[in-house]
């Protein structure tokens, strides 16, 4: 509104109360009970917003400000259940930024009466306008505990003001007051059952609980009522949480259908279909948003990301490349040709580019932002080091994280120790382990890796006992889940499986209740109980039928047992398209090709397998299978003897003394068998 309107309306208002215009009475007569005015209190709050109108316009003019003060305090004095009013007068405050006479004059009523309820109003406003930005973790506690106090007495008079109850329940659940929130939302729907705002508060406090279920159901509800952008959308929002991408993207279907024109709900819908694996439907999407917007680089990075997924390189390298031009500063963009790189089978290009990406953006310092992602890139380079086998250069990258973040030490040496132990370096992995543990007594993942060191040097009952130390109440299924693999590497598959039994009663969500499953699978596997196994691996695909290692474990088990080998073949290939490097998966491959006589392939992969897995006495046996079938003794003779000395290398845990016999069984006949061929007498033992 301009200067001159106000005037305007100013001298209108002003000349019509001047010539006579008289103001309702304020009070009763005597002897007449209270009753409110509202009539003498709208009159004050329109002189009372005109008033706040020209102290705006006036530089919060001294006189105006008093004057609108005054006639918002006679109206709330004639009306008190107007509660709006006292919204109205603490915004003037705030604006103004007369806070501090605000709130003393606040406390002093009170003083006086302690029942007023508007006062309490403007405290607890002013109060919650004071307590800062809770998304961005900045909360003034003593602020929000103040503004707490005062609408909780404000609901006490009046439990049926339901927009204070919804207040309150905001700020309980900005002060991680689950129960307390959780009780002022359910008192809104008491009150009015139906409250949408309630409805998706309480969703809110659920969810933060873990009771997801409990907060789709509530988030639905809202929707089906009234299915609105914000409803769907907050629906959505609760089905991601609950990785439940196909209904997440099935809402926002939805949405689409009252927002056709958001572009953050199609970016949305598209990447749940992504995640819930409808990659065609995605890239429609996606192709979509290009369309409407060529500079879209986040849009064209998802295509990349959707064909290389579907493993059309050329065209995700287009799509990369588009996004790169777009926006060629993007972590992002850039890590995404390092993923390219690694799903072409081309580990070591993918390396030295992430290398030289973190080499071009080092610096003295950096934002916390930036400290956050080379964290993220520097631990991937670490994990694509070990993959290789590279294990120093994996240690010098977890080395670099501790120095950026301190605070992370003791799981930086956590990692560290563990990198040694996958080396086969036990004595450098116990050492590590043990500094740490001095160092960082009460670290969670050092406590427990040096549990999984010792039983794996064959210290099972220490191990145990460290474990069950770590029982909390708070972390309780992952204590008991690696307490089963310490159990596992001691072969106790009885406790295991109790210890198993333990965690399931824990597990609460898909994800976790997947793990279970798995490692029962895996467990009844060692133990030859293969149907019971296969079950198990069963229902880890029917929660999540991308899950590459209950893929490939159920692959190499039908394999290994020559047994439904063309089903075997593809539950691997399955997991290899998915991870197209990973050692164990090409192994499997490998050896399901052996037992399909397919020996050109079997070797192909077996090399690719050994070339990352150069320490595992089994590939190299498998290996020396196909050279012996394909009449390479000397070969297959070189092979068996990798796998014994591996073997020999291997920690207590890992050693099974009846494979190795067979190893060692092989590695003779094929010594005799040699020896006859050559004419060369009698084969010379070596271990």
């Amino acid at each position: 509104m301009s200067l001159l309107q106000l005037r305007s309306i100013a001298a209108v208002v002003l000349t019509a109360i001047s010539a006579g215009a008289q103001a309702p009475t304020t009070g009763n007569k005597a002897g007449a009970p209270d009753k409110p005015d509202k009539a003498s209190a709208y009159y004050h709050f329109s002189l009372g917003h005109l008033y706040s109108e020209l102290a705006g316009a006036y530089g919060n003019k001294g006189d105006y400000l008093n004057k609108a003060i005054d006639n918002f305090r006679l109206a709330m004095k004639e009306d008190p259940d107007a509660s709006f009013l006292a919204e109205e007068l603490s915004d003037l405050y705030i604006q103004s930024g007369r806070l501090r006479e605000a709130v003393t004059e606040a406390e002093e009523a009170l003083k006086q009466s302690p029942s007023d309820l508007n006062s309490r109003r403007i405290l607890g406003r002013i109060y919650t306008r004071m307590i800062g930005d809770s998304q961005q973790g900045k909360v003034d506690e003593t602020m929000l505990k103040k503004a707490i106090e005062q609408y909780e007495k404000i609901v006490a008079a009046q439990p049926k003001d339901n927009d204070t109850l919804l207040l309150l329940g905001r700020l309980q659940k900005i002060a991680q007051n689950s129960v307390d929130a959780e009780k002022a939302y359910k008192k809104v729907l008491e009150n009015d059952p139906g409250n949408e705002d309630a409805m998706t508060g309480l969703a809110i406090v659920y969810a933060d609980l873990g009771n997801s279920k409990e907060a789709s159901d509530l988030l639905r509800k809202v929707a089906e009522k009234s299915p609105s952008l914000r409803t769907l959308t907050a629906l959505a929002g609760q089905y991601e949480q609950m990785r439940e991408y196909g209904l997440a993207a099935e809402t926002l279907r939805r949405t689409l259908e009252v927002a056709a024109d958001n572009i953050e709900v199609r970016r949305a819908f598209a990447q749940n279909l992504m995640l819930s694996d409808d990659l065609n439907e995605a890239l429609k999407q996606y192709t979509q948003i290009t369309q409407e917007d060529q500079k879209d680089w986040q849009s064209w990075l998802r295509i990349s990301q959707i064909y290389r997924q579907k493993r059309d390189f050329v065209k995700a390298g287009e799509a990369g490349a588009k996004a790169q031009a777009i926006e060629p500063g993007s972590l992002d963009v850039r890590y995404n040709q390092v993923s390219l790189l690694e799903a072409q089978g081309k580990p070591q290009e993918a390396i030295d580019l992430l290398a030289g990406l973190l080499g071009t953006t080092a610096k003295r310092n950096y934002s916390a932002n930036e400290r956050s992602n080379r964290i993220v890139l520097l631990e991937r380079l670490g994990a694509m080091y070990r993959g290789t086998e590279t294990y120093d250069k994996a240690v010098e990258m977890y080395r670099q994280i501790a120095e950026l973040e301190p605070g992370a030490a003791g799981k930086v040496s956590a990692q560290i120790a563990d990198t040694y132990r996958s080396s086969k370096q036990f004595a450098k992995a116990t050492e590590e382990i043990d500094v740490a543990a001095k160092k960082y007594p009460e670290d969670r993942a050092v406590r427990s890796v040096r549990a999984s060191i010792l039983a794996e040097t064959g210290k099972t009952d220490e191990a145990i006992a460290e474990t069950k130390k770590l029982f909390d109440g708070k972390s309780d299924r992952e204590t008991w889940i690696t307490l089963a693999q310490i159990y596992e590497k001691g072969k106790n598959y009885g406790e295991m499986a109790k210890s198993i039994d333990e965690a399931e009663k824990l597990s609460t969500d898909k994800d976790e209740k997947e793990t279970i499953a798995f490692m029962r699978g895996a467990m009844l596997e060692k133990l030859k109980n293969w149907d019971a196994a296969e079950i198990e691996f069963r229902k880890v695909l029917e929660m999540n039928p991308r899950n590459t290692s209950a893929l490939n474990y159920l692959g190499y088990m039908l394999a290994d047992r020559n047994v439904r080998l063309s089903e075997a073949l593809q539950l691997i290939r399955q997991a290899i398209d998915v991870e197209p490097e990973n050692g164990a998966y090409l192994d499997s491959l490998g050896w399901v090709y052996y037992r399909l006589n397919d020996l050109e392939n079997a070797e192909l992969y077996l090399q690719r397998a050994i070339e990352r897995f150069s320490k595992d006495p089994t590939v190299h046996d498998h290996l020396g299978d196909v050279y012996a079938k394909k009449g390479r003794l000397k070969d297959a003779i070189a092979q068996w003897q990798n796998s014994l000395q591996e073997w020999q290398n291997a920690s207590a845990s890992e050693m099974d003394n009846g494979e190795m016999a067979k190893v060692q069984k092989k590695l003779e006949s094929a010594r005799v068998r040699l020896a006859r061929e050559t004419g060369s007498g009698s084969p010379q033992r070596q271990p």
